[in-house]
This record gives structure tokens, C-alpha cells and sequence, in this order.
């Protein structure tokens, strides 16, 4: 899975929230953002399947 940089701005008490809740999860606040949003887009029906990002680049994972 290829990564992408990007800078996201936020609210500072959202902020500290999400480091309190990556901390209890004991996970990076970079990977608590991801976990959530995988879990806002599954739960919208907009799932992240496996091979959707080489298909909207145009790449085959052949």
C-alpha cells in the first residue's frame, strides 16, 4: 500500500482529543487519524477495498 503525505489542519481541542484517544489505544496519532476515518468510510458504505487505489490511479496489481 503506497502512503501519501498531507498536511490536514484541525481545531486544537479536536486535536488533543485524538492524541488522548491514539494514547489509549496506544496507537500514533497519525494512525488513530486513519483508523478513524476507515471506520467513518465503512461505516458510510465507502469502504477502502483492497486494490481501489491502484484502480483509480489506472495501475494493475499484476
Amino acid at each position: 500500500m503506497e502512503r501519501k503525505g498531507f498536511l490536514l489542519r484541525m481545531d486544537a481541542a479536536v486535536l488533543e482529543a485524538m492524541k488522548r484517544w491514539a494514547d489509549d489505544d496506544l496507537r500514533s496519532l497519525n494512525g488513530q487519524i486513519e483508523y478513524v476515518l476507515r471506520r467513518a468510510l465503512k461505516e458510510a458504505g465507502r469502504d477502502v477495498k483492497k486494490g481501489a487505489a491502484a484502480e483509480a490511479s489506472g495501475q494493475s496489481e499484476d
